[in-house]
C-alpha cells in the first residue's frame, strides 16, 4: 500500500519520518509513505490519477482547502474548520477529515492542559491553522477566545468558526494595547503565525503562561525565546506535527498508532 505528504514546498516535510517509522511498528512493512510537490490546483487531478493501492495522503499547504472541496465526504470537523489535511480511501471514494484539531488539542494535553472548562484562551492568527486551533480549544472546554490578527475582514471566517464552535469570539487587533492584559489573563496562547510576524510582539505575547507555537522550524523562535525568558511554559510545533500524525496512521492503517515509536522517530 501507498501513502504521501502532498505541498508545496514539501522538502522540508517530516512526515515520512514518522509515517515510515509507524507503517514499520505496525509490521506493515511493504507500505510506502512518499513527498509528492502538488499545489492546491494540482490537487484534484493528481489525487483522481492515483490507484487503488493509495490509501491515504496527507495535505499540507496550500492544498487543504482543496482537499475538502475535492473529497467525496467530509468529518463535521473538516467542514467546521474549512479545511482537510488527511484524505482517506474509502469504498466510494476519499474522505477528508482535519486531524490538525488532534494536533492542537494532543500538543495542549501533553503539556498538561486537560481542561479549560470556563477559562479564556488567545489564537494569534487568523488563517487556516487557526480554524483547528479554536475546535481544539472548544473540545478543551475553553469558555472563550480572543482571535489576534491584522484585520477583522480578513478574520471573519475565523470568528464565525468559533462561534460555530461554541465559543463566545471576540477580535483584537494585533498591535492594540490590551494585548498584553489579554494574554497574561488566558489559560492558553496559541499562535498560527510565521515566526516573523510574531516576533514584533513576542515580549507582549510572552505573558500568557503556557504558549503554543505551531511553527517549529527554526526552532527556538523568538516568541519561544521570549516564552523562556519571562518564565513561562512553551510548547513547540513539533508536538502538534506528532499529534496530528497519530490520527493519520490510524484512518490508514485501520490500527491503533505507535505513539512511542512516533516520537522517537522526530527525535
Amino acid at each position: 500500500m501507498r501513502a504521501a505528504v502532498l505541498g508545496s514546498p514539501i522538502e522540508h516535510s517530516k512526515s515520512p519520518r514518522l509515517h515510515l517509522a509507524a507503517y514499520a511498528a505496525l509490521g506493515l512493512s511493504e507500505w510506502t509513505y512518499e513527498r509528492i510537490l502538488c499545489t492546491g490546483e494540482q490537487l484534484p487531478g493528481l489525487v483522481r490519477s492515483l490507484g487503488a493501492e493509495w490509501v491515504g495522503l496527507s495535505v499540507t499547504m496550500p492544498g487543504k482547502v482543496a482537499a475538502l472541496h475535492f473529497a467525496d465526504e467530509r468529518t463535521d470537523r473538516a467542514i467546521l474548520a474549512g479545511s482537510a489535511n488527511t484524505l482517506v480511501r474509502t469504498s466510494t471514494g476519499w474522505r477528508a477529515d482535519c486531524t490538525d484539531v488532534d494536533g492542537v488539542s494532543g500538543a495542549l494535553r501533553g503539556a498538561g492542559v486537560v481542561d479549560l472548562s470556563g477559562k479564556s484562551a488567545v489564537v494569534v492568527g487568523a488563517g487556516g491553522t487557526a480554524r483547528p486551533a479554536l475546535i481544539a480549544l472548544a473540545e478543551l472546554g475553553a469558555k472563550s477566545v480572543t482571535v489576534v490578527a491584522r484585520s477583522v475582514e480578513r478574520a471573519r471566517e475565523t470568528l464565525a468558526c468559533g462561534t460555530a464552535a461554541g465559543l463566545d469570539t471576540t477580535f483584537l487587533d494585533l498591535d492594540d494595547a490590551a494585548l498584553a492584559q489579554m494574554s497574561s489573563e488566558s489559560a492558553v496562547l496559541v499562535s498560527t503565525v510565521p515566526s516573523a510576524g510574531a516576533a514584533p510582539v513576542a515580549a507582549v505575547l510572552a505573558h500568557a503562561p503556557l504558549v503554543l507555537d505551531a511553527i517549529y522550524d527554526p526552532w527556538p523562535t523568538p516568541l519561544a525565546r521570549a516564552v523562556e525568558s519571562s518564565g513561562g511554559t512553551i510548547v513547540s510545533g513539533l508536538e502538534m506535527l506528532l499529534n496530528q500524525a497519530f490520527g493519520q496512521v490510524e484512518q490508514f492503517s485501520g490500527m491503533p498508532a505507535p505513539r512511542d515509536v512516533m516520537r522517537a522517530a522526530l527525535s
